[in-house]
């Protein structure tokens, strides 16, 4: 039986009469005929590589990426291949590790780590969650999730979106300047796009009150890393970061030093519920495939 999709796990269930071919990413891209693949799952977070397969598969008609974010992908996609991305797939995982980073910030938990590590008993309260006024800027599945989870919190938040959607009380971006000013925590949840590179410049940045907490789980284009390096290194911003630009962030920039910042290496998206979430999605995609039905989650 020729192999008609190349996936990156062997203990995916394949409906009838499709066969696969493994490449997980992680080593040499697959040799032979590959001629009468026409799926192909993406392996998840292993780098470039794997997108160099796009031009050797000559019957290809779908492209499966494991991300939620393909704004990077569509221009390497060819023409007349349908493209899906994994929305839904890092919801939870991002929203915990956002909440996670607001709520280490919030309780300066780098400060009690650091005494832990010298046995030292120093105590002070803390800032909270609970009451604080979150901008949520970004307001698709992820931002969702992240919502419910600042709600449960007992956070005031204000959504925010790209196009503004006022029967759901969610304001556009162009409100961001008469927003920003009472906001003491901004959580970013964004794709890259042109509309969202530098975001929040040195004047955006500048409208937040002093103490204000930057959260950024989404792209670190969004933010104009000068301007916010600037702001923390002078002590009148905090950060909480998952995403920075560039991406790694140099060993010697001074972020990582900064006071209030805490940094985290894009790893929001992969906590242990992504690979049964993200098998059960490439196993209903196959299945519709091979169905000849339309994909879920299709882009472009």
């Amino acid at each position: 039986m020729s192999e008609r999709a190349v996936l990156p796990w062997s203990d995916i269930e394949l409906p009838e009469g499709l066969s696969a071919r493994l490449y997980d990413g992680t080593g040499p891209l697959p040799d032979g005929d590959l001629d009468d693949v026409e799926v192909y799952v993406l392996p998840y977070d292993t780098g470039s590589e794997p997108l160099k397969l796009l031009d050797r598969l000559p019957s290809l008609k779908l492209v499966q990426s494991l991300s939620a974010g393909v704004e990077k992908l569509l221009p390497l996609v060819p023409a007349g291949v349908k493209l899906a991305n994994g929305r839904g797939l890092h919801d939870l995982s991002v929203a915990e590790h956002a909440l996670a980073l607001i709520h280490a910030s919030q309780r300066d938990l780098p400060r009690w780590f650091a005494q832990q590590a010298t046995g030292s008993w120093e105590r002070e309260h803390t800032r909270s969650l609970a009451d604080s006024r979150v901008l949520l800027v970004g307001h698709g599945s992820i931002g969702q999730a992240i919502e419910r989870q600042l709600l449960a919190a007992e956070a005031v938040v204000t959504r925010v979106a790209s196009t503004a959607r006022p029967e759901d009380r969610v304001h556009g971006v162009g409100e961001l300047a008469e927003l920003l000013p009472s906001a003491e925590i901004v959580v970013l949840i964004l794709p890259e796009t042109p509309a969202t590179m530098g975001l929040l410049g040195a004047a955006e940045l500048a409208a937040l009150p002093d103490g204000a907490l930057v959260v950024n789980v989404g792209r670190g284009s969004a933010i104009d890393t000068a301007a916010l390096t600037a702001e923390t290194v002078a002590g009148r911003l905090r950060a909480a970061l998952d995403v920075v630009d560039p991406e790694p962030l140099p060993s010697d920039h001074p972020l990582w030093t900064a006071p209030g910042v805490v940094i985290t290496p894009h790893i929001a998206g992969g906590s242990a519920s992504f690979h049964p979430r993200a098998k059960r999605l490439v196993t209903d995609q196959l299945r519709r495939f091979a169905a000849g039905q339309e994909p879920v989650n299709l882009v472009g």
